[in-house]
């Protein structure tokens, strides 16, 4: 894949600056493609939700597009909304987080530094796109889209997941990046903000055909990335198998073993303990915290509501049995399985085994578990389950206005996400009417996650191994720093959601102004 060289040094020289310019130029023309693409999709997907009627009807687990408006709260934010007008969940990410600092800004000595520091934060220090050609079982040849968006390295390199998943583009991915910047600082960690993927689907192909998509994706993706660059980890789409496949083809490529280049990687070469159990985990043992420090009351017995099926929510749904919880509901983009009584160990097994052996739905349980299934239905839209904590762990904005409005009229004290943004501007409105209501971010709440992977990093860079009980002991203590650092940062007056933000926004921002960045 190199420049071609000519014979002679000065023809060389000619021709690999006119290669370089085409190249440069084809690449400008691909990301003015990807956005026209973009915005015409979404345009056509507005469209066609505008031209429904208003039933009510439930779009499941599916994220669900903001009707975000063309201008910001914030004036000095107009301009970021005028150039991304077709990227609204992006926009929805800045917006939720400039109302969380909002105090920053009217700071008479220190606002207007906040103001260009939270600007610089809004936009990617660097974005790739790139094709992903890859050949199917039939012998034709498919191609996808990929991206890596390197958002921060302010605190440290790249750091973020790889999502697969139809739904994914620039925009989706700028969201997660931006999240991410402000999660990875609450770990204390040395990490910058990043996120990547591609619109491939996983669902319906052989492993085969995963294997041959993921070493093409990494032979482009490997020019971007190292152990002091950016690593990537896994995230929707992309579990051990995926993780195992690419990082297979960093190997080959580049001859370097033993690399902390990715992580979530198996145990067998330079993987971590509790690398896929760290965000379901580490998202109860934040509840945890939350619901003694502030509630007075205690997960033993409590009704617990889940959403998804993947790993977040399968070991959310773990920890929160052992500690006594009742989970009374899972779920995937088809239906909910409803547990009356809560989830058993058995139900349990079975759910892991449909999920990471078999790879089937939910639905295919029916009559096996003592659950009941409802298809075409979400944990947010079941009008007679009384709950006591909501565990959004499937995807974003999929608790909108009437969501949370039916959680808090069912009994509902908290919500702690376990995915990205999975509740809409709207329905954090409604958590956010009621001060004494525990509403903590995905930003603090699933930060384990990514913390387990940075502890994946130091471990590959020390050569060393730690003992499962070593590495829960301080995914358990980070998550205690991450409250600390949000009831500091909220003070007596503000909420846990303000002072995750607070927190994590100030790291950032006195990093860029002791860099040099911001001024």
């Amino acid at each position: 894949m190199g420049v071609r060289k000519s014979l002679t040094g000065h023809s060389a020289s000619l021709d690999a600056d006119r290669l370089k310019a085409e190249r440069r130029q084809h690449q400008v023309n691909l990301h003015f493609q990807f956005k026209i693409q973009s915005w015409q999709h979404w345009t056509l997907a507005l469209e066609q939700c505008n031209s429904k009627n208003n039933n009510n009807s439930l779009v499941r687990n599916q994220s669900k597009t903001p009707n975000f408006s063309a201008m910001s709260k914030f004036d000095f934010l107009d301009d970021l909304h005028s150039k991304y007008p077709h990227q609204p969940v992006f926009l929805q990410a800045v917006e939720e987080m400039a109302l969380a600092i909002e105090p920053l800004f009217r700071d008479p000595e220190n606002g207007d530094f906040y103001k260009r520091a939270f600007l610089y934060m809004t936009e990617p220090e660097r974005m790739i796109s790139f094709h992903v050609p890859w050949m199917d079982d039939e012998g034709k040849l498919q191609i996808n889209r990929g991206w890596r968006v390197e958002f921060s390295s302010a605190l440290g390199p790249y750091k973020g997941g790889l999502r697969f998943h139809p739904t994914v583009d620039d925009g989706i991915l700028k969201f997660l990046g931006f999240e991410q910047i402000f999660k990875n600082a609450l770990t204390g960690l040395p990490m910058g903000g990043g996120k990547g993927g591609s619109d491939f689907n996983p669902k319906g192909k052989s492993d085969d055909e995963i294997r041959r998509f993921c070493e093409s994706f990494m032979t482009e993706l490997c020019r971007y990335i190292d152990a002091s660059t950016d690593v990537p980890a896994g995230d929707i789409g992309v579990g051990g198998r995926e993780i195992g496949y690419m990082y297979g083809q960093y190997k080959r490529l580049s001859n370097k073993h033993g690399e902390g280049v990715l992580t979530g990687k198996s145990m067998l070469f330079g993987g971590i303990h509790l690398r896929p159990e760290a965000t379901g985990y580490g998202t109860v043992y934040m509840a945890k915290h939350a619901i003694e420090d502030k509630l007075k009351k205690s997960l033993d017995g409590a009704r617990c509501a889940v959403s998804g099926s993947g790993n977040v929510a399968q070991y959310a749904t773990k920890m929160l049995m052992q500690l006594g919880g009742k989970v009374v509901t899972i779920s995937d983009s088809d239906g909910v399985l409803v547990f009356d009584d809560g989830m058993t160990s058995d139900d349990f097994d079975k759910i892991i085994d449909s999920k990471q052996v078999k790879r089937v739905r939910l639905s295919s349980l029916s009559g096996s578990v003592s659950g009941k299934y409802i298809p075409d239905q979400s944990p947010w839209t079941l009008t007679e389950m009384q709950v006591d904590y909501a565990f959004p762990c499937a995807t974003q904005n999929e608790i909108d206005k009437d969501g949370a409005t039916l959680l808090m009229k069912n009994g509902c004290m908290g919500v702690f996400e376990g995915a990205n943004l999975p509740v809409t501007a709207e329905g954090q409105d409604v958590f956010r009417s009621d001060r004494a209501f525990v509403y903590i971010p995905g930003k603090a709440a699933n930060a384990g996650g990514v913390g387990v992977s940075g502890l994946e990093m130091s471990q590959n860079a020390s050569r060393t191994y730690w003992k499962k009980e070593k590495v829960d002991e301080m995914l358990k203590e980070m998550m205690a720093g991450i409250y600390k650092q949000m009831t500091d940062a909220a003070g007596e007056n503000g909420t846990l959601e303000q002072g995750c933000n607070r927190a994590g926004f100030l790291k950032v921002a006195n990093a860029l102004k002791e860099l040099g960045w911001v001024y």
